[in-house]
């Protein structure tokens, strides 16, 4: 069972459901089968809400990013991410977002 509160109010039903889905397209296709036969026994879904989960995804990259940049004047930050100053680093998550566009374009629960 999990409950997030902070979100509960606010935003689409699959915001939390999508961060327990990893994988290929094949294996999040699986979690979420399961996921969501336990989510109906208590709630209806609305399917609509399937396009969101990559650009949600997308979203939490950036705002993770952002969170660590802002707060890079904090002693703790730069010890806690290191990796942060580097530009390989950035490199990387430019690749990752470039990734997740495509990703977007032909989201995993959405194949056939």
């Amino acid at each position: 069972m999990f409950v997030d509160l902070d979100d509960c109010a606010m935003g689409p039903r699959v915001q939390d459901m999508w961060m327990m889905l990893a994988g290929s397209a094949a294996e999040q296709q699986r979690q979420w089968s399961e996921l969501l036969e336990g989510y109906q026994q208590f709630a209806d879904f609305d399917f609509r809400e399937l396009r969101l989960i990559e650009p949600l995804r997308a979203l939490r990259m950036l705002h993770h990013a952002a969170w660590v940049t802002h707060r890079w004047s904090d002693p703790a930050f730069p010890r806690a991410f290191p990796w942060l100053g580097e530009p390989r680093y950035w490199e990387g998550y430019l690749g990752d977002l470039l990734e997740q566009i495509g990703i977007i374009d032909d989201p995993p629960l959405l194949r056939s």
